[in-house]
């Protein structure tokens, strides 16, 4: 049997015969291509919209770091799911990958931001979507995108984060490698190496070390085994403009904090990329400021919402993008705050 993230909506192939034991489905679903403009930049998304005599409420996916393409298997239970609550689901491919373009935002969260609330306006512009009940979903890098698009927008009416950091990149990263690293049965002393050489790539991009420094580190490590778990590239780019210096600038807190709509916030209690635990407490602490947030930590889930997936399985690269969240948990707590909220069709 199929785990929930490889579901697909229920519809039929176009032009596909029905079988001669099948009844018509509850959810009729209509999927489309959509284009949209955002700055100098024509983003290309599907939207799966299902069929309502009234106007419906509508999710924009916000994408993680590894699964910019709109057909990624992370985002398959939102469209199987969704629809059949009575909520559109748009999700696109990100600036600079699929059919979005060749040039991506150089890791400026902002500009990410800026397409979602894009997305957001052109589905407002739909008369089958309620302007009033548009949110966005997102998670990992996707979880500190959907709430900085609500920080600077007013047309966006929820978010849902998921397994989003409330630490900065760097801070963030050295722990994943960290896990990748252990769970992969390298040293201390390989662990101690690799941190190493992320603080001096990270202390000159805040200008506290230098260049030269930083790639020496990193002409020493790039030959190790464990350097693909470091998610680094070989050569240490002018922090002038490196995409990686203004990921780091970024505070996720803040923008969290500046969010005043109902905001839903996941966290997978296993999750080994993430550091929940400091981040469920830096949470706690502006939680009085944030009447409409919800905080749920989902028991035996992994960063993507994963019961199933082996633990050294989930810390290889070679299956980043290839994710399906199947935690019964998490999809009961994402259906029920959304009724409770008033965004599934009655």
């Amino acid at each position: 049997m199929a785990g929930l993230g490889s579901l697909q909506p229920a519809m039929a192939a176009p032009g596909a015969s029905p079988l001669p034991w099948s009844a018509p489905a509850s959810t009729q679903v209509v999927t489309e291509e959509r284009r949209f403009v955002s700055g100098d930049t024509e983003l290309s998304g599907t939207l799966i919209l299902p069929q309502s005599r009234k106007p419906v409420a509508a999710i924009v996916v916000t994408h993680s770091a590894s699964s910019p393409l709109r057909n990624a298997s992370l985002y398959d239970h939102l469209k199987a799911a969704l629809p059949a609550l009575g909520i559109a689901v748009f999700v696109y491919d990100r600036r600079g990958s699929g059919h979005s373009g060749t040039k991506n935002a150089g890791g400026d969260f902002a500009v990410l931001a800026d397409d979602a609330i894009a997305a957001v306006r052109s589905l407002k512009a739909d008369p089958r979507i309620d302007p009033r009940r548009i949110g966005t979903w997102g998670l990992s890098q996707g979880g500190w995108i959907s709430p900085l698009a609500a920080s600077r927008s007013p047309d966006i009416a929820f978010v849902i984060a998921v397994s989003a950091p409330v630490v900065t990149a760097d801070v963030q990263m050295l722990f994943s490698s960290t896990n990748h690293l252990r769970a992969n049965g390298h040293s201390q002393a390989e662990i101690d190496q690799m941190v190493a050489t992320r603080k001096a790539v990270d202390d000159y991009m805040r200008g506290t070390g230098s260049r030269e420094a930083a790639q020496k580190m990193i002409d020493a490590a790039k030959t190790k085994p464990w350097f693909k778990y470091t998610y680094m590239g070989e050569t240490v780019r002018d922090r002038e403009v490196s995409g990686w210096r203004r990921e780091i600038e970024n505070d996720p807190l803040k923008n969290l904090s500046a969010v005043t709509v109902p905001t839903l916030v996941f966290y997978g209690a296993d999750d080994a990329v993430v550091p929940v635990a400091v981040s469920v407490e830096r949470l706690k602490a502006v939680a009085a400021r944030m009447p409409n947030m919800t905080m749920h930590t989902v028991a035996g889930a992994d960063h993507a919402m994963q019961m199933s997936a082996d633990r050294k399985i989930s810390l290889d690269p070679k299956h980043d993008g290839t994710e399906g969240p199947d935690s019964p948990e998490y999809l009961a707590i994402l259906s029920s705050w959304l009724a409770i909220q008033g965004f599934v069709a009655t």
